[in-house]
């Protein structure tokens, strides 16, 4: 049951995260929501080592998943619902490619930063250096030698992250970090499958004719699925204990966590012409005054959040066995909230009618859920229960593999069908 509760918490951590990030976009929103996903596989656990290094593991994560944000796949959710059915499973399979290589790197990234011990730390510089390599080589050679374009006319930047990701498997497996491999293979798996299924959801979504964010229900299944398979992966084994926690490398991470990430999508996200015209839709009498008043108040959302952040920090780091039971789970909710504040600022919500941003009150729903288990998971008390750890053998993952094939042509079918049914 603890164990259903913990991966449970994580999928919806990350699924919430995932639906936000879809308002901002691109590398440093995923990042945002990568980061949700680390913290929520932290205050899972209960495990004082990894709580100790939270802000680290929050970092990796979020550095993990970001970096599957240079991916265009817009092209591939208009295949998915196409009226032909070649394309259609086309469509569903690329994404999956796509969710894979997001989950694969990002879980990757957090499954390396809880392998690392004391005894057996990752050359970091070397992997990263092999990871760009990787991609270059992969990028050279599978769009402009072989051609092999996936979404054209728009970037082909998923084969620079294919040749990284392939730089990353082949470190963990050499370097004997079989945990963190099998972490970012579920997470792979999940993620493929999420965005895959969510694509399928949203034609569904759409046939019905039903006036709803459907592209949002998409972002969300991405997000959850991957986070199922990435908290699989890592309470489905037993981990050594971490490597000792640095004050100065966790003050780092926290200041990107607090500071560096918001801002960033702040900057990106909040530019003054998108806030003005967001003034105008929602009949403001002075849209420079609006988008001015929203700007001002996600800096004061940036600046009063990392004060605060730091604050219990330096609380916690005092007594950290007496405080790591409520630091975790309340850094996680807090650390949502602030994204959903973002959420609600840069979509004008405070101004809008209640119906024109329904997701937005969803997401406090999900928030809700995600405080409640981790009130759940607080009166189990003790960490997750040690597992036997059975081997992942050649079998199942061929019967894994097959049984999405499967999907995908199951999934394609049915989008052909409703499609045919509504049109």
């Amino acid at each position: 049951m603890a164990r259903a509760i913990a991966i449970l918490l994580v999928a919806l951590s990350l699924g919430l995260g995932w639906a936000i990030r879809g308002h901002f976009g691109h590398e440093w929103g995923a990042c945002w929501a990568g980061a949700i996903g680390a913290i929520a596989i932290v205050a899972a656990s209960r495990r004082r080592d990894w709580i100790e290094r939270l802000p680290v593991l929050a970092a990796l994560g979020g550095i993990g998943w970001a970096v599957g944000g240079m991916m265009s796949y817009g092209i591939l959710v208009g295949h998915g619902r196409s009226p032909e059915w070649p394309i259609v499973l086309y469509g569903l399979t690329t994404l999956g490619i796509i969710g894979g290589l997001y989950g694969w790197i990002g879980g990757g990234f957090l499954g390396l930063g809880l392998e690392s011990t004391d005894s057996h730390r990752p050359d970091w510089a070397n992997l990263v250096t092999q990871m760009v390599a990787g991609g270059v080589l992969s990028w050279g050679l599978l769009i402009y030698q072989f051609e092999w374009m996936m979404t054209p006319p728009r970037s082909e930047l998923w084969a620079a992250c294919l040749g990284a990701s392939i730089a990353l498997g082949w470190f963990l497996y050499r370097h004997g970090y079989r945990r963190a491999f099998r972490v970012a293979a579920y997470s792979a798996l999940g993620g493929g499958i999420g965005f895959a299924f969510g694509n399928f959801l949203q034609t569904l979504g759409a046939a019905t004719r039903i006036d709803f964010n459907w592209w949002n229900v998409m972002e969300f299944t991405l997000g959850f699925c991957g986070g199922l398979g990435l908290a699989y992966g890592v309470f489905s084994r037993n981990w050594p204990h971490g490597l000792s926690a640095s004050k100065t490398v966790n003050r780092v991470a926290l200041f990107f966590l607090l500071f560096i990430v918001p801002a960033t999508n702040l900057v990106h996200g909040f530019e003054f012409r998108k806030m003005v015209e967001l003034g105008r839709q929602l009949a403001q009498s002075d849209p420079m005054a609006f988008a001015t008043g929203q700007i001002v108040h996600a800096w004061l959302a940036v600046a009063v959040s990392t004060l605060i952040g730091f604050a219990v920090w330096e609380w916690f780091t005092r007594d950290p066995e007496d405080r790591s039971p409520v630091f975790a789970p309340a850094f996680l909710i807090g650390y949502c909230f602030l994204f959903l504040l973002f959420s609600h600022l840069r979509k004008g919500v405070f101004y809008a009618p209640f119906w024109n941003e329904l997701e937005q009150h969803i997401y406090w729903i999900c928030l809700a859920a995600i405080a409640v288990l981790c009130l759940i998971r607080q009166r189990q008390r003790e960490p997750l229960p040690l597992v036997s750890e059975q081997p992942d053998t050649i079998r199942k993952w061929m019967g894994i593999l097959s049984g999405i094939v499967v999907l995908l042509i199951l999934m394609s079918v049915i989008s052909i069908l409703v499609r045919t049914a509504t049109s």
